[in-house]
């Protein structure tokens, strides 16, 4: 199985998991296996568990890391990491990395359904699994289509799209890629035609909710940190604002400490930073990485230290 996936921010993604030779570390999100190959690269007496809830990315992953006797695959979703490592008796991890968001060969594959650019039947599940896509446009009532647009995909047009959503599919089932994106684009007006992507938008909400991605992200981001010893480190990318502010909000939470009001003389509160931040301000690729790969361009890599 052809599976090309681009590494985003590689060496930044080592050098921020600080790894150890001996040390436990998670791939939250296996992908093409570039990162989890890299951490196995660096490991002697330690272990890797990389995890992805798309099959094909497992079977993929589970090849390219044979080589490895220090790496197991794991065909789950992240959020569920410390169930399945508790159940391979491992209680504390010294890193987890996430690289967020949809993978190249998910979106070059026009069978997957997660691109406008490519028409193939409207999937867009990860793990091939469970409500889909074409589920979702041609079931869900116009006002919670309405609000996946608004709130997942920060569209302005959101009403417009969802309307015209629910207009063509009283005529005939929206069922491909291509279908949908000529309903958005033909919900906007000109100006906005002309700008490029204009379906990027409805896309990626229709995706987002699919997956369940923001939901999936904050009980990953607390299991992940629960797992970490101390001086271990959390490493995610992110490619869009949404995602983006969660993990920003959940490390500024982890790094907070005393919450008293600033007139009380001491202390009650009790509360202690429980982490510090390794880069306060994202870190953001490289310009020649950009210049290899333009999906990167979006990306912001975050590094916290638990305390």
């Amino acid at each position: 199985m052809e599976f090309k996936h681009y590494s985003v921010m590689l060496q930044e993604c080592m050098d921020g998991l600080n790894i150890k030779p001996d040390g436990i570390y998670v791939d939250g999100t296996a992908g093409g296996a570039g990162h989890s190959t890299e951490i196995a690269k660096r490991l002697t007496t330690g272990r890797l568990y990389s995890f992805d809830r798309d099959p094909d990315a497992v079977q993929v992953a589970t090849e390219r890391l044979s080589v490895y006797s220090c790496a197991q695959v794991i065909h789950s979703n992240f959020s569920n990491m410390q169930e399945e490592l508790i159940q391979r008796g491992i209680t504390q991890v010294d890193g987890v990395l996430l690289d967020l968001g949809v993978s190249s060969f998910q979106l070059d594959h026009a069978e997957r359904g997660f691109s406008y650019l490519n028409d193939g039947e409207l999937d867009m599940r990860m793990s091939k699994t469970g409500l889909s896509a074409k589920d979702l446009v041609n079931t869900y009532p116009l006002e919670e289509i309405a609000r996946i647009i608004r709130d997942y995909g920060e569209d302005k047009y959101y009403y417009s799209i969802a309307k015209n959503i629910v207009k063509h599919r009283e005529i005939a089932p929206i069922e491909t890629t291509s279908q949908l994106s000529e309903i958005v684009n033909n919900s906007m007006p000109m100006k906005a035609r002309r700008e490029k992507n204009p379906s990027k938008r409805t896309f990626q909400a229709i995706r987002i909710a699919v997956n369940q991605e923001l939901e999936c992200l904050s009980t990953g981001l607390a299991k992940a940190f629960d797992l970490l010893n101390p001086g271990g480190r959390l490493v995610i990318i992110t490619f869009h604002s949404l995602e983006d502010r969660i993990v920003k909000q959940f490390y500024t939470e982890m790094c907070k400490g005393c919450t008293c009001p600033p007139d009380f003389p001491i202390c009650v509160c009790g509360n202690h930073p429980k982490a510090k931040f390794i880069n306060k301000k994202p870190i953001l690729p490289a310009k020649e990485e950009l210049e290899q790969n333009r999906r990167s361009q979006s990306a912001k890599l975050r590094i916290l230290e638990k305390l």
